[in-house]
C-alpha cells in the first residue's frame, strides 16, 4: 500500500516536473526539491531507517535534495553548480557506503562477470571523459572528481549482485545505470554541444535513477547476514 501512495505521488511530480521543463515554464521547475523530498519520506516511513544500509541511502538522498536546490539557481552561475556538483558527489558516496555493506555481508562471493564490468564502467567514464576534456577549461578536475565517483558507485551497485535478493539489485542497478545516462546527458549538453530537449532528458533519467534507488532499498534483502542490516 506505502509503495503504490508514494509511487503515486512521486509519478504526480515526475510529469509535472517534465511539463516544465519541455514547456520552459519557471514557476513550475521549483517542483524540483520534491523530488528527493518525497523519496526520503517514502523510505523513512516504510524502513524507519532501522539499518544501516537505509541511514547510508538516506543521508545520500539528503544530499541529492541539496544538489536539486543549488542547480537550480546555476544558470550563469558556477559556483552554484559546482556546489551542486559537490552536493551529488557527497551523495554518491552515501550510496557506496550503503553497497559496501552488501558486500561486507557475504564477501567471499565472487560476482560474476565484475571484471569485465569494472573495465567497461571504466572505458566508458575515460572515454567521456576524454571527449568532454578540451571544452572543460577550469572544470576539468570537479568533472573528473565526479566521473570517477558516478561509476565506483554503478560498479558497487553491480557488485551486489548474489549478496542481496534478484529484485533489489535489479532496481538498484538499473538505478545507478539511468544516473550514468542522465549524468552523462547533462555534461554533453553542458560542456560539448547542445541536445534537444536535454532537460527533460535529464530530469527524467535522474527521476526514474532515484525512484529505482529508494525502492531498491526498500524491497533489499541479505542472501547471508554477517552485518547489521
Amino acid at each position: 500500500m506505502k509503495t503504490k501512495l508514494f509511487s503515486f505521488i512521486f509519478f504526480l511530480v515526475f510529469v509535472i516536473q517534465l511539463y516544465a521543463e519541455y514547456t520552459n515554464h519557471i514557476q513550475l521547475r521549483f517542483v524540483k526539491p520534491l523530488i528527493a523530498a518525497v523519496l526520503l519520506i517514502w523510505l523513512y516511513v516504510d524502513t524507519n531507517l532501522r539499518g544501516r544500509f537505509h541511514k547510508r541511502i538516506f543521508t545520500g538522498l539528503i544530499f541529492a535534495w541539496i544538489g536539486d536546490i543549488l542547480l537550480m539557481f546555476q544558470n550563469g552561475n558556477t559556483s552554484f553548480f559546482i556546489s551542486g556538483l559537490m552536493a551529488f558527489v557527497v551523495c554518491h558516496i552515501f550510496y557506496i557506503r550503503a553497497f559496501t555493506l552488501d558486500h561486507k555481508s557475504n564477501p567471499h562471493h565472487k560476482t560474476p562477470y565484475f571484471l569485465w564490468v569494472v573495465g567497461a564502467f571504466a572505458i566508458f567514464c575515460s572515454g567521456l571523459f576524454f571527449y568532454l576534456q578540451p571544452k572543460l577549461g577550469p572544470m576539468q578536475f570537479p568533472v573528473l572528481m565526479y566521473a570517477i565517483i558516478v561509476t565506483v558507485m554503478a560498479i558497487m551497485a553491480f557488485n551486489r549482485y548474489g549478496k542481496v535478493n534478484i529484485f533489489s539489485f535489479k532496481l538498484i542497478f538499473y538505478g545507478a545505470l539511468f544516473f550514468l545516462l542522465s549524468d552523462s546527458i547533462l555534461a554533453i549538453n553542458k560542456f560539448a554541444q547542445p541536445i534537444p530537449q536535454s532537460g527533460a532528458l535529464i530530469m527524467a533519467t535522474y527521476m526514474i535513477a532515484q525512484y529505482l534507488m529508494v525502492y531498491g532499498t526498500i524491497s533489499r534483502q541479505l542472501v547471508v547476514t554477517r552485518t547489521e542490516v
